[in-house]
C-alpha cells in the first residue's frame, strides 16, 4: 500500500520491491441503483484529503463537472495515524456532516471487521453513515458518466466515448509507470529494486515529454480523465517525489514539455485551485517516518514558477472543448492562500 491508501503509511521492506494493494470496495453508485446506491443529489459525501494524489483526482473532477451541490466534500487533515484518516481540520475534530472523528468509523459501519487500509477517497452514504466505495479509479469515471444529470451547464466530457480506448491505454501506462512508479522508487527495499524502478519511471516520463512536445493534452484536444490522473503526480513531483522518493534525475521544472503542460493545467480553473502544497508536503514528510524519521518538512521549493506563462496555447486545443470553465471555488472549499501560489 502507499501512504495515501493505508492507515499507517507505506513502509520499506528490506530486499523487496514495492507492491501496491489494489483491492478496493468496488460498490458503484449508478443511475439505476443496481448495487443498492442510486445517484441522488445530497445523499453522499466525498471524503478526500487534499494531500493525497488519488483523492485529489476526485476533488478536481467534482469541481470540473460542477457537482459541488450534488455531492458534499469532507476534508481530512494532511496526516493520519496507524488507524485512520482524521477530521482534525474541522471544529471539534469531527466531520460536520457525518459527525465522525475518523473515516474508519464509516468503514466499520458497513464492514465491522474491515481488514484493509482505511483509504481516501471514499464516498459515504450520509443517511446510514456507511462507506459505499473507495475505488478511486472508478469513482471519477462514474462522476462523469452516472452523475451526468447533475453536471453544471458547460461541463466538459472528461471521458468521451470515441477516445475511451486511447484514454484507457494511456491511463494504464501512466498508472503503472508514473503514478505508482514514484512510489516504487520511494519504497524500494534494495538498491537493485530502486534502480529498476528508477529506470522504469524515467522511461515513462521521457515518453510523456516526447508525447506532450507536440500536443497540448494527453489524448485529443481537450482535457480528459487522462490529464487529471497525470496532473496529480506531476504537481507533487518537485515538492515531494524528486527528493523524498529519490526520483531525482531531473526536476519537473527542467523538462520543458512536462513543465509547460503541468503549469497549463495548474492555471486552468479546477486544477491548481484544488492544490494545497503545504498539506502535500506535511503528509509525505510527516507520515513516512521510515523515510524521514525526523519528520522535518522542507521549506522549499519555490512555488512561484507555477503561475508563470507556459505558452502551451500555441499547440492549439481548448481546455473545455465546447463547454466552459467552472466558476469560482466555493468559499468553504478554498485552499488557504498561504499554501498555493494562486491568489
Amino acid at each position: 500500500m502507499d501512504d495515501a491508501h493505508s492507515t499507517a503509511g507505506s513502509y520499506v521492506t528490506s530486499g523487496q520491491e514495492f507492491t501496491r494493494d489494489t483491492n478496493y470496495i468496488t460498490t458503484r453508485i449508478t443511475r439505476d441503483g443496481a448495487e443498492g446506491y442510486p445517484v441522488q443529489a445530497g445523499r453522499y459525501r466525498l471524503v478526500a484529503a487534499r494531500a493525497c494524489p488519488w483523492a485529489n483526482r476526485t476533488i478536481i473532477v467534482r469541481r470540473l463537472l460542477g457537482l459541488e451541490d450534488a455531492i458534499s466534500l469532507g476534508l481530512p487533515g494532511p496526516t493520519h495515524d496507524a488507524r485512520s484518516w482524521t477530521f482534525d481540520l474541522d471544529p471539534g475534530g469531527r466531520d460536520p456532516v457525518l459527525g465522525i472523528e475518523r473515516l474508519q468509523e464509516a468503514y466499520f459501519a458497513r464492514f465491522p471487521d474491515y481488514p484493509r487500509g482505511i483509504t481516501v477517497p471514499a464516498i459515504v452514504d450520509v443517511p446510514t453513515g456507511q462507506v459505499v466505495t473507495n475505488d478511486y479509479a472508478q469513482i471519477t469515471l462514474d462522476l462523469s458518466a452516472e452523475w451526468r444529470e447533475h453536471h453544471r451547464d458547460g461541463a466538459p466530457d472528461l471521458y468521451p466515448e470515441h477516445l475511451r480506448e486511447e484514454i484507457d491505454a494511456v491511463n494504464k501506462r501512466v498508472f503503472t509507470e508514473v503514478n505508482n512508479g514514484v512510489y516504487r522508487c520511494g519504497f524500494a527495499g534494495s538498491q537493485e529494486a530502486y534502480e529498476k524502478a528508477y529506470d522504469r519511471l524515467w522511461t515513462a516520463l521521457d515518453w510523456l515529454e516526447e508525447r506532450l512536445t507536440g500536443q497540448r493534452y494527453l489524448v485529443g484536444d481537450t482535457i480528459t480523465e487522462a490529464d487529471v490522473r497525470l496532473f496529480t503526480t506531476l504537481v507533487r513531483f518537485d515538492p515531494v517525489y524528486h527528493g523524498h522518493f529519490k526520483c531525482n534525475r531531473t526536476k519537473l521544472s527542467e523538462m520543458p514539455a512536462l513543465w509547460g503542460y503541468a503549469r497549463d493545467l495548474f492555471q486552468t480553473p479546477g486544477f491548481g485551485d484544488t492544490i494545497d502544497f503545504e498539506q502535500i508536503k506535511q503528509h509525505y514528510y510527516v507520515v513516512h517516518t521510515d523515510l524521514n524519521p525526523t519528520q522535518i518538512v522542507p521549506v522549499g521549493p519555490d512555488l512561484g514558477g507555477w503561475t508563470t506563462p507556459h505558452g502551451r496555447e500555441e499547440l492549439g486545443g481548448r481546455p473545455f472543448g465546447d463547454g466552459t470553465a467552472p466558476g469560482p471555488v466555493r468559499e468553504d472549499e478554498r485552499v488557504d492562500p498561504a499554501h498555493t501560489p494562486l491568489r
